[in-house]
């Protein structure tokens, strides 16, 4: 068993409805996490969320790449960019948080991927590997432990975000079963050997829950 301390954090990465199912992006079982999430949040003190939040002509969208298609890939100025469906455009339905998601103590919401030229998947900094988002300065000053990374998706904004993390000197966990996959080409397997290659641990939630 885990025992969650008081100066630990659960990070709570993109339930918004654009990634649950009927959403533009859905991942698929993303809302089975919701009430486990829910679950965990009441064993932390500290939680913390991310919100995806794209003007309407951002740079990730396949469709401001004539000719292209989602989940193709272009070479922009930052690197290889994967093209996605239109999603969580701010102030949409869509880019909402799940009001499922029932965290009246969460203290801070962490919004990315708003620069039109440049993507985010991470928590931490955004795909130019430079645009700081400010969660590393926030939590070094809260003097916080351990991070304990939940929420969509596995292979993208969570590998992201765990992996910033710990590059930032954090203790990282990512709890597995509270998070949801897109899986596309392998990208599952490979965050998973990425996350461990660079020292973020994977537990299931009853090794916290019991």
């Amino acid at each position: 068993m885990i025992e969650i301390r008081p100066d630990d954090v659960l990070l709570v990465v993109d339930v918004q409805y654009d990634f649950l199912p009927g959403g533009s992006l859905a991942v698929a079982g993303g809302d089975e996490i919701v009430p486990l999430i829910n679950k965990l949040a009441t064993r932390f003190r500290n939680v913390v969320l991310t919100q995806d939040w794209h003007p309407a002509d951002h740079i990730s969208f396949a469709s401001q790449h004539p000719g292209k298609a989602p989940f193709e890939s272009v070479a922009l100025d930052y690197g290889p960019q994967v093209l996605w469906p239109d999603h969580c455009v701010w102030d949409s339905h869509g880019a909402e948080i799940s009001r499922d998601l029932r965290i009246p103590h969460a203290q801070l919401v962490i919004r990315k991927g708003f620069n039109r030229a440049i993507d985010s998947y991470s928590g931490f900094q955004e795909a130019d590997r430079e645009t700081l988002t400010g969660l590393a300065g926030y939590l070094n000053e809260r003097d916080v432990g351990r991070l304990f990374v939940t929420g969509l998706a596995t292979d993208f904004c969570v590998a992201w975000t765990a992996l910033d993390g710990a590059a930032g000197g954090f203790d990282v966990t990512v709890i597995e079963d509270a998070t949801r996959p897109i899986d596309a080409d392998g990208s599952l397997e490979q965050a998973w050997a990425d996350m461990e290659e660079a020292g973020v641990e994977r537990v299931m939630s009853r090794e916290i829950l019991g």
